[in-house]
């Protein structure tokens, strides 16, 4: 894994299933990473008191009721994020920069047993991820869901300066927690923010560059002051080439998901393999859904021939997995696949 995120050649392309763990309702009391043998594992913060009782009552559910994953759901409820409510997000009614006032998470107590963790996991020979605490994306997506996605667009045109004050409020949350993880000694530092659609960015690169770049670019300058050879994920659903010469630029190492019917990720390694590792670019949602396993081995074949080569490649599912539309089976063709062609010759 490390030797890819290096953009070298390993002795056999690294397999994940996703840029955070995964939870599968076809295995609801198994980690799917230990269960497949994959090559990565991930630490996280701990929970905070208070929730304890909220995640034994989305446990007790019916393993046939589906309420999406756990620690999307956790999150939720740290942030005090009601997506199923529109116009109640925390900082709705703020008007100035005195309204402002983030959700303060606990303070970081565990970094003990996170260093414990990831010790472990390397004494196995496993590569450890970890990612500071958001709402579905660093920046970008946290201020969204706390302020709503119409407002925080409003306001980044006509309010720049409350915008600039809520962002490095995240910032700050951010750099805390990457240079906790990375004095903790994980491999990999994940950060994300959906800031693409199937066919164009969701703010224009002048706006990225503006207002998500320097911010993005202090996290992981700090981060990687704690940890000089920490490497950095970036995640991004949808499309985002324009940016992708600013992202090396501010020192991410791998890319992900990639995803096949919306960038070419061959263009990509053609232009940018010798800077950046790819992780992803394995099928399509409905590929995921509907396809058979014969399907999903042939989309590993095809990847493992245009992006394994040369090295910088760590193979993964291009969207989620974790949802019940997704056969097990089509998951199990993936790895099985991902390991009979991904042995270099």
């Amino acid at each position: 894994m490390l030797t890819a995120m290096a953009g070298g050649q390993p002795d056999c392309i690294p397999i994940a299933l996703a840029f955070f763990p995964t939870t599968l309702p076809q295995l609801p009391d198994c980690d799917p990473d230990e269960h497949f043998g994959t090559d990565i594992r991930y630490v996280r913060f701990s929970r905070q008191e208070q929730e304890k009782e909220f995640l034994a009552y989305l446990k007790s559910l019916p393993k046939h009721v589906f309420v999406g994953s756990l620690d999307t759901l956790r999150t939720y409820w740290e942030f005090g994020y009601h997506p199923e409510t529109p116009g109640t997000e925390a900082l709705a009614d703020a008007r100035s920069i005195e309204d402002l006032k983030v959700i303060s998470l606990s303070e970081i107590t565990d970094q003990d047993r996170i260093v414990d963790e990831v010790r472990n996991y390397h004494t196995k020979g496993l590569a450890v991820m970890g990612k500071p605490r958001h709402l579905g994306g660093e920046i970008f997506e946290t201020s969204y869901r706390l302020r709503g996605f119409q407002r925080l667009l409003l306001d980044m045109r006509q309010n720049q300066q409350f915008v600039n004050y809520l962002f490095d409020q995240l910032t700050s949350m951010h750099v805390d927690n990457a240079v906790t993880l990375a004095q903790a000694g994980v491999d990999i530092l994940c950060l994300d923010d959906d800031i693409g659609t199937p066919s164009s960015m969701i703010i224009g690169p002048t706006m990225w560059r503006d207002f998500l770049k320097p911010r993005m670019k202090k996290i992981i300058d700090m981060a990687k002051e704690a940890k000089p050879d920490l490497f950095v994920l970036y995640h991004s659903d949808g499309y985002i080439e324009p940016i992708i010469p600013d992202l090396i630029e501010i020192g991410i190492d791998a890319l992900n998901p990639i995803q096949p019917d919306v960038m070419s990720p061959k263009e990509i390694k053609n232009n940018y393999g010798d800077k950046l590792t790819l992780w992803g670019a394995v099928g399509t949602q409905t590929l995921w859904s509907w396809g058979t396993p014969g399907d999903i081995e042939e989309e590993v074949k095809l990847r493992i021939e245009t992006l394994g080569q040369n090295g910088g490649y760590i193979i993964c599912p291009a969207y989620d997995i974790d949802v019940p539309e997704v056969p097990l089976e089509n998951v199990a063709a993936f790895v099985e696949a991902a390991k009979k062609f991904g042995k270099s010759r």
